[in-house]
């Protein structure tokens, strides 16, 4: 009982259901909720993804969470190295097997891009700067481009794809800064590691004033109502204002830990805005 409770732990249970739950809301964008069957399979595989490429991050990634993340469960020694590989191969393979289910547009999506992207980011792109950040936020585009296009309709998932690229490479800069140690040890290449914590706290300033205006954009072009303008004030304007404030009173990694976390829900809140700006 103690494993499977390790490997739950493995696979980001949170980001997990998060991943899960964001296809729902953007099947419910789409008015396609009462089609359950698709609700159910977009759900079940982009959770599969997840948690398959957050185990193989940590098997690639284990001299790194020595430092960063001693409590994870393969730097414990709660679970090998290997068996972290094979778990993600089995999530990967029952995702895919899942995926074959819908149609043509939403399996290349998933099986031929994703899929293959979040195995080349753990292998070969984490730790290199701005690439791998780049990669990540691909993927999470790429997921409600997914959901669109299992429903066959995928031109509304546009924006919901683009303000999560955004939210979630301003994320995966602000983590860079706060796993700045770990990584510095282990030799990798990351972008505050390459240009310092000085340039890259700029660079986090600048891409939240620069996302801060892209969300509210569609809320001044009437695209979206109030509702919509209401939630992402809450949920993304606000926190966006937060990174800014610790970035300019205090860059660093202490900052950069608050700063991931604040961010951690902001994608899921602009897709909550987003729903409610289509519904009311």
């Amino acid at each position: 009982m103690k494993k499977i409770i390790y490997f739950i732990k493995l696979s980001r249970p949170l980001n997990t259901l998060i991943a899960g739950f964001a296809m729902v809301v953007a099947s419910a964008i789409l008015n396609n909720l009462n089609d359950l069957t698709i609700v159910t399979i977009t759900a079940l595989i982009v959770m599969a993804y997840t948690a398959g490429a957050n185990s193989l991050n940590d098997a690639s990634d284990v001299s790194t969470d020595l430092v960063n993340r001693p409590d994870r469960p393969i730097p414990v020694g709660a679970i090998s190295q290997k068996s972290a590989i094979i778990f993600s191969f089995f999530l990967f393979s029952f995702g895919t097997i899942l995926a074959l289910k819908l149609n043509n547009s939403a399996i290349v999506i998933s099986v031929f891009i994703a899929m293959p992207l979040m195995v080349i980011y753990s292998t070969h792109l984490k730790g290199k700067a701005l690439v791998g950040n780049l990669a990540v936020s691909i993927v999470i585009g790429l997921s409600f481009l997914f959901c669109g296009a299992a429903h066959d309709k995928i031109n509304p998932m546009w924006l919901p794809a683009i303000l999560s690229f955004c939210l979630t490479f301003l994320r995966e800069l602000v983590k860079d800064i706060a796993d700045l140690k770990g990584d510095l040890s282990n030799g990798l290449a990351t972008f505050p590691i390459m240009a310092g914590v000085h340039r890259s706290s700029q660079l986090i300033i600048f891409l939240s004033f620069s996302i801060g205006l892209l969300v509210i954009w569609p809320f001044f072009n009437k695209i979206y109502g109030f509702w919509y303008g209401f939630i992402v004030f809450i949920g993304v304007e606000i926190p966006l204002a937060i990174v800014v404030g610790l970035f300019i009173s205090n860059p660093g990694i202490k900052s950069a830990i608050q700063a991931a976390k604040i961010l951690k829900f902001s994608s899921l809140m602009g897709l909550i805005a987003i729903y409610l700006g289509f519904q009311l």
